[in-house]
């Protein structure tokens, strides 16, 4: 009888299998337990950790929001603090303008006093005396000699009050600014998301800049240019008043020049007027032509872009076609027409780039003829204001001294300047 073979190796008993597959089971239950702990745990930090994000994005929303009004309300009282402060300059301006007038029109009253004088010495004999014609005539040459001091000392201080102002304002300016961009740039953060395109990591995002200042530092600042600008608005104000009230006691003009050179002024007014008219109405012809030329360039970029998409899907189908296997790969009718097509979009591209050209030049063109156009009115409307000016600053020439009311306003600012109207220092 043959005997049963019987495979070499260890032998377990079957205690070692069931304890074995108790172990198994253990260890599945022990590692099951343990991810299901890690799980709720994770689940735990996600509710956390995004409730926490919302709640400081939320919190830091808030904040840009609260600092942008803080900004936006020192922007406005910024932008009214520096109105006034051009008005304030252009009524002084006007006022230094009329006290240069006024001294200069004292120089005509000092020659004729001083040729009555000279006149008066050619008399002869027994009439040479001292008169009283004669002691009145050196009274008034004393007395213009002390009012041109005392309206040469007004021109001073406002020409000094003028550059006050004009550095005040250059503050505030700074200022005004400065906070426009910041409320820019916390507008712009305001506007970020998750979905936004152009968020990214940054190099030490938590540093301090240099320069960075307190916020108690930001806000004494804006108060001491606002302050400073009020303190030379005053000052001004009080300054003209004192020029104006100089002015209303010594002005007096020559009536026959008077009517000679505000014929002159006027009819100048209508040329320059008339000139303006006319460059206006070419301004508004080449604007119409620009926003043409521009629509036809825009039409001619998103045919441009097209064809140039046509292009790509030409270009990709022969490329995919050089893949065709074996006696496949032969010219058809379809290889000589998109061969045919690639050729007549590359010369239909080629051609559209050229007009596209020809019509930026040409829009060029334009612009650098509405740059002349806008100068030249620049220029006009400059010198209209000037001749308007002068037709102003002449309107005493009409009123006698006494009853001269000045068109700046001492105390209320009132006048009628042009709003864009600026002291150069």
């Amino acid at each position: 009888m043959a005997s049963l073979s019987v495979k070499p190796g260890q032998r377990l008993t079957v205690p070692d299998w069931k304890n074995n597959s108790y172990l198994i089971s253990a260890d599945a239950e022990r590692h099951r337990s343990a991810s299901h702990q890690i799980r709720q745990e994770a689940r735990a930090l996600r509710n956390d950790t995004g409730n926490q994000a919302k709640w400081d994005e939320s919190d830091s929303r808030t904040l840009l929001n609260d600092r942008i009004t803080s900004v936006n309300r020192w922007r406005e009282v910024l932008a009214k603090c520096l109105q006034d402060t051009d008005f304030e300059i252009d009524a002084l301006t006007k006022v230094k303008e009329a006290a240069e007038d006024a001294l200069q029109a004292k120089n005509l009253w000092l020659d004729v006093a001083i040729e009555c004088l000279t006149f008066r010495e050619s008399r002869r004999n027994i009439d040479v005396v001292r008169d009283p014609v004669e002691e009145e005539l050196h009274r008034e040459v004393k007395v213009i000699e002390r009012t041109k001091k005392e309206l040469q000392q007004r021109v001073d201080e406002a020409f000094k009050q003028l550059c006050c102002l004009k550095e005040a304002w250059q503050q505030l300016n700074f200022d005004h600014q400065h906070k426009v961009e910041a409320l820019e740039l916390d507008q712009q953060c305001l506007s970020f998301n998750v979905t936004s395109g152009n968020i990214s990591f940054k190099v030490n995002p938590t540093r301090i800049p240099n320069g960075t200042t307190a916020l108690r530092e930001w806000e004494e600042n804006s108060q001491r240019n606002k302050d400073n600008a009020d303190r030379e608005m005053k000052a001004s104000t009080e300054l003209r008043g004192a020029t104006m009230l100089t002015i209303a006691q010594t002005n007096n003009e020559l009536e026959a020049q008077r009517v000679a050179t505000e014929f002159a002024l006027r009819k100048r007014i209508r040329d320059m007027e008339g000139a303006l008219s006319e460059l206006r109405w070419q301004e508004q012809n080449t604007l119409e032509e620009i926003a043409e030329m521009e629509e036809d360039i825009r039409q001619l970029e998103e045919d441009l872009r097209k064809r140039t998409l046509d292009l790509k899907v030409a270009h990709t189908r022969l490329e995919i076609r050089t893949y065709r296997p074996h006696v496949e790969l032969c010219r058809d009718q379809a290889q000589y027409g998109l061969t045919g097509e690639v050729q007549q979009l590359e010369a239909a591209i080629r051609a559209l780039q050229k007009k596209r050209t020809e019509s930026q030049d040409a829009l060029d063109a334009l612009y650098r003829q509405l740059h002349r156009i806008q100068t030249d009115i620049g220029y006009k409307t400059n010198s209209l204001q000037l001749d308007n000016k002068c037709m102003d600053t002449r309107r005493k020439l009409m009123i006698p001294v006494e009853k001269f009311d000045p068109e700046v306003d001492a105390v209320n600012r009132t006048r009628n300047l042009p709003r864009n109207s600026r002291l150069e220092l």
